[in-house]
């Protein structure tokens, strides 16, 4: 047997900073721009996402910047470190990416850098990855999920065409989080408070009339309450898995690096269990 080429690696894409603003208390918007963005494209998917390169502090890259040379020159603890956020919009014409960013002060590494670039910066990104759009068969669309979720679900929503049947929840901390989508679906907003993550989404979603017809549903976000409605989509009511994009974006006291070391597993193990469930109930 030929053996296999080895995968070229990818390069990363360079944009600038063009703009930020606050949008809610604990939301900030990040727009980057410029000719690094030529070639670039995130416009089939409408949760198309980017993993934002954060360089080790203290330390240099040589220029042009080639993350496979820094891997195999540098130490690992001086690699670049990876964070993934949804993009939010994409303007091929002006070439634009906005990001919106989850940010609770100084806790993580992306959402404090959000608050404090500035127009001009340099980011550096790999990307985009995405496999999800609203499928314009099916009869009716469910989307569910926190903070996270929020830009993906927007997206989706003001890519619905007019008259398409849609609910929509999404879970945030409080009436100052809610935000202006252009979308004619109405959304509902779910207030935490005090309450776990997720709780009152679970909530939302279990008493809901389910309409007549294929549901095509979005589901992402805390992975616990992913679980749960996982669970209610897939075993109770039967949806069919192809029909499903849900997934967990995060995980309560994990970071990204944790999480995604140990998503894959997770992922399975539930699917499995679940997938099991779901023949038995069939």
């Amino acid at each position: 047997m030929a053996e296999r080429p080895a995968r070229k690696p990818r390069k990363p894409h360079s944009a600038q900073v063009v703009r930020t603003e606050r949008l809610t208390p604990h939301m900030q918007r990040v727009v980057l721009g410029g000719e690094g963005l030529a070639g670039f494209g995130a416009d089939t998917c409408t949760d198309h996402y980017v993993k934002l390169l954060f360089g080790a502090e203290g330390v240099t890259y040589p220029e042009p910047f080639d993350i496979q040379r820094i891997r195999d020159e540098f130490p690992p603890e001086h690699w670049p470190v990876t964070r993934t956020y949804t993009v939010r919009a994409w303007d091929a014409e002006h070439l634009e990416m906005t990001m919106d960013f989850v940010v609770h002060g100084d806790e993580g590494l992306a959402a404090p850098w959000a608050l404090r670039t500035r127009p001009g910066d340099t980011v550096r990104f790999m990307g985009p990855g995405g496999a999800y759009a609203p499928d314009a068969s099916a009869d009716w669309h469910l989307f569910a999920g926190d903070e996270s979720a929020l830009p993906a679900i927007a997206r989706s929503l003001e890519s619905l065409p007019e008259g398409a049947v849609a609910h929509a929840f999404v879970e945030v901390s409080g009436p100052e989080e809610e935000q202006k989508i252009d979308s004619d679906v109405p959304v509902v907003w779910l207030h935490r408070g005090d309450r776990p993550v997720g709780e009152a989404l679970v909530e939302a979603v279990r008493a809901l009339e389910f309409p007549a017809g294929r549901v095509h549903a979005f589901v992402h976000g805390e992975a616990g309450f992913v679980k749960e409605l996982r669970h209610l989509l897939r075993v109770e009511r039967a949806i069919p898995r192809e029909d499903l994009s849900i997934s967990g974006y995060w995980r309560l006291g994990h970071n990204e690096d944790g999480w995604q070391a140990s998503k894959r597993d997770w992922n399975a193990r539930i699917e499995a269990e679940q997938e099991g469930g779901a023949a038995a109930a069939a």
